[in-house]
């Protein structure tokens, strides 16, 4: 099952017409929140940037946040599998061809969900690869477009070299990944370049800031330069499906000895820790 404008129903009877805006131009915007046994993780902080990217591109929210947690909720239950991946986007609706923004133009709702695809138990303990490409993506990556052909393209480098992600440079500087945010670690310290209009801002990313602060990890934030990501002693790559990924090659060459470090282990078991507590912490709000 799926929801679109308003109704539940099967995918196959899911129909958007092809002069939605969405179809034409990327004009919409989009969010994908986790799930696990049946608990959204970080539901508030996804429609908290949801409406961030409403705003900046001018899409009218055609929901409050009450509805937008009733719809998911919903959905989610609809679903034979416990850990889900909710995706849900708004398009500024259907008009006729023309770049200046339509008025009196209702939005396109469409949210499914599918079973979540986290990174198997042996990449987690073994680490991924990488690649690096040019960031040559337009100036909003803050904003969470569905328009993604430059991320498309960037991600298919590392499918191509058989590797998990692609790492962006921008003149000579780590911005992120083609689907995901970036962290190193040198000497102890975990560091990822501050949020800016060229990175989006990560929900997992937030989550794994308050972790380490929690946990007094030493964290900076700034500029890094290509030859820092190079030379660092462990590089993460976070997101909503990846959750804490250690990249442990790039480029065909290893990062620090070639194996997940101490530093990614401990993360990765309090982000583990943490997501158990919010698992628990839902099923007791739902049991209630």
């Amino acid at each position: 099952m799926i929801f679109l404008n308003g109704k539940f129903m099967p995918i196959e009877e899911a129909m958007v017409p092809v002069l939605d805006r969405g179809f034409i131009f990327g004009d919409g915007v989009y969010e994908l929140v986790p799930v696990y046994s049946r608990v959204p993780f970080r539901l508030d902080e996804h429609l908290v940037r949801l409406e961030r990217s409403l705003t900046e591109v001018r899409i009218k929210n055609p929901y409050a946040r009450e509805r937008w947690g009733q719809i998911i909720t919903q959905l989610i239950a609809q679903q034979p599998f416990d850990d889900q991946g909710v995706y849900f986007q708004v398009t500024r609706g259907v008009a006729k061809r023309d770049h200046a923004f339509p008025k009196g133009v209702e939005p396109t709702v469409f949210v499914m969900s599918n079973p979540l695809v986290n990174p198997p138990s042996e990449q987690v303990e073994l680490g991924a690869r990488a690649v690096t490409g040019v960031d040559y993506r337009w100036l909003r990556c803050d904003i969470k477009s569905i328009s993604l052909i430059g991320n498309c393209l960037l991600r298919q480098l590392s499918a191509d070299a058989g590797a998990a992600e692609t790492i962006l440079l921008r003149d000579g500087m780590l911005t992120e990944a083609s689907a995901s945010n970036v962290f190193i670690v040198k000497g102890g310290v975990i560091r990822s370049p501050a949020k800016s209009n060229l990175i989006l801002p990560g929900i997992t990313y937030d989550v794994v800031v308050e972790l380490a602060q929690g946990a007094g990890l030493p964290l900076e934030f700034h500029a890094v330069t290509e030859s820092a990501l190079r030379g660092a002693d462990e590089v993460w790559v976070t997101s909503s499906s990846k959750e804490v990924l250690a990249i442990v090659e790039l480029d065909g060459r290893p990062i620090g000895d070639g194996k997940p470090g101490p530093t990614f282990r401990r993360m990765y078991q309090l982000y583990q820790d943490f997501k158990q507590r919010v698992m628990r912490a839902g099923r007791q709000t739902v049991a209630a």
